[in-house]
């Protein structure tokens, strides 16, 4: 099942980018044997200033035509890191060929585009930088895999 992350924004290099790539290597590693992966990334701007819709539409055309949708959202469903990974195994099992991750900008996501999702996932009531969001679905992500793989990387 190969996994799209769909954010808002362009990520320059910095500690944030060295993160995310770090554990995107090591989820495509471990992931490709369980049938996870490869992880692309794809960042839209809105350079006219529409708003939370206008990022809507660039957010659903980054989407892979078929791909189940996830949308990081603080009103979402909180899984602990197990719970993931036993999700990303129930939609890799039911034969999802894509799994796409959308990630709004500063202002959220349009409800409009929350509302045609398939799941919404939230990393708590708490509301996270855009930026950070995508550092913590990449560990997230490794972390998943690593336990599907029974690796001892999570530890809880």
């Amino acid at each position: 099942m190969r996994v799209h992350l769909c954010a808002v924004g362009r990520l320059r290099s910095g500690p944030e980018r060295a993160l995310i790539s770090d554990y995107v290597t090591r989820f495509d590693r471990t992931g490709r044997a369980l049938g996870l992966g490869p992880f692309s990334e794809q960042e839209v701007e809105d350079r006219k200033g529409g708003g939370m819709e206008a990022e809507a539409a660039l957010l659903s055309r980054a989407v892979p035509s078929g791909a189940l949708t996830v949308v990081m959202d603080e009103r979402g469903r909180t899984l602990s890191s197990p719970e993931f990974a036993d999700q990303l195994a129930r939609w890799r099992d039911a034969g999802r060929q894509d799994v796409a991750f959308v990630i709004g900008g500063a202002d959220g996501l349009a409800p409009s585009l929350r509302a045609s999702a398939d799941f919404a996932l939230s990393f708590g009531a708490m509301v996270w930088p855009h930026m950070l969001v995508r550092v913590m679905l990449a560990e997230q992500l490794y972390r998943a895999a690593s336990i599907l793989a029974g690796s001892p990387y999570h530890r809880a």
